[in-house]
């Protein structure tokens, strides 16, 4: 079955929804839209049962498939020269978190004139996003990031090697369309990494400062959801009912981080453009020892979170709260994912330096608990 829901973007969910896609364009007005992936999407065969969609319904489209693991500005911008070059007048993406944020970036900069970098949200430059941008079909073939429902994309610039989160309202897609059957054949490991990143994306937004009851509500229903499915999705990768409910996971995780993120989501920010770790795997890693880090700040949300998990409700909340943190680790583990950043490639001789970019990366500073720099290098030792 194939429900339509507003949360807050339209999102058509359910297996065979990629069918809805010409639909979907014509609603929005999209005569001529670039189809933005990458390799990877493109050798698994996905790419072409989209193609073929559209070439059914006479859907006309420009295509980029150079869309880099990690998007740069550069791949923005590649991205641009295409949707222009082949006269396009929307954006649909299809693939994980990279694409559809290099989707993002295209469709701001064909309305907006300024280099990428002056959009940084840590600069506020959500207010330079003025005009209308072309409207956006996202569709994600991983169960993670839920950029396919977020108002923001993350980009390395090339000026400070820093992944940098472009942010403002218009961005969000103008259509999700989610369809858990592109998800089946994901590698058992991918499956879990990306996985685990839509599960911090639940638990920081949870922990996260502020008050925000909807977000909260969303987080611990995204969580509960994990805890039931990812290990089964990674262990049979055709478990309808466990691709599905990750798929809704990272929906709501990307919902609810607009509360906020954590100290988890800073150091994997580091960890990526200067380690070269798998950004989800990172989150995986780091995230059992920021947790204990926030144990004496966010108990009770740790020990809401163990419940979602399965832990019973009546416990000692600091008990609750500390098993929190072994099923996270039991839950990774049971994921099939490494424990230790050295085990990933992480060197020791890196860590002073992930520390400080970590402590310049905004997301920290809506964790429970301060950190300082030198907080960050502890978690990043511990870790290591």
């Amino acid at each position: 079955m194939i429900t339509e829901m507003s949360f807050p973007t339209r999102i058509v969910f359910g297996k065979g929804a990629l069918r809805e896609v010409p639909n979907n364009l014509a609603r929005l007005g999209v005569k001529r839209p670039l189809l933005v992936t990458d390799g990877g999407v493109v050798a698994t065969g996905i790419f072409a049962r989209l193609t073929s969609v559209l070439e059914g319904a006479h859907v006309p489209f420009g295509a980029f498939d150079g869309v880099d693991p990690n998007p740069t500005g550069a791949t923005v911008d590649r991205g641009l020269a295409a949707y222009r070059e082949a006269g396009c007048d929307g954006v649909v993406a299809i693939g994980g978190g990279s694409p559809i944020d290099a989707a993002k970036g295209v469709r701001l900069l064909a309305t907006h004139p300024l280099p990428i970098a002056q959009y940084d949200d840590a600069r506020d430059g959500w207010r330079l996003v003025t005009n209308p941008v072309p409207p956006m079909i996202a569709i994600p073939t991983t169960a993670g990031t839920g950029s396919e429902v977020g108002r923001s994309f993350v980009v390395t610039l090339q000026e400070t090697g820093r992944k940098t989160v472009i942010f403002a309202p218009p961005l969000m897609p103008s259509v999700a369309v989610c369809d858990p059957e592109l998800t089946y054949d994901l590698p058992p490991r991918l499956t879990g990494a990306t996985g685990m990143d839509a599960f911090t994306h639940n638990l920081e937004a949870l922990c996260a400062k502020g008050f925000h009851p909807l977000a909260d509500a969303l987080a611990r229903k995204g969580i509960e959801l994990c805890g039931r499915a990812l290990v089964r999705a990674v262990r049979d990768g055709h478990d309808e009912d466990a691709r599905a409910s990750m798929m809704i996971a990272a929906i709501t995780g990307a919902a609810a981080f607009q509360k906020g993120l954590g100290a988890a989501h800073a150091l994997a920010h580091a960890l990526t453009p200067i380690a070269g770790v798998h950004h989800g795997l990172a989150n995986a890693i780091v995230l059992p020892f920021v947790m204990e880090f926030n144990l004496s700040a966010a108990a009770e949300q740790l020990a809401e979170a163990a419940a979602a998990l399965g832990e019973p409700h009546g416990d000692d909340q600091d008990r609750l709260a500390r098993r929190a943190v072994d099923r996270v680790r039991a839950m990774a583990r049971d994921a099939g994912l490494p424990e230790r950043l050295r085990d990933v490639g992480v060197k020791q001789d890196q860590l002073p330096v992930l520390a400080q970019r970590a402590f310049e990366d905004a997301s920290h500073l809506s964790n429970p608990r301060p950190c300082q720099p030198t907080d960050l290098a502890a978690l990043l030792s511990a870790a290591f």
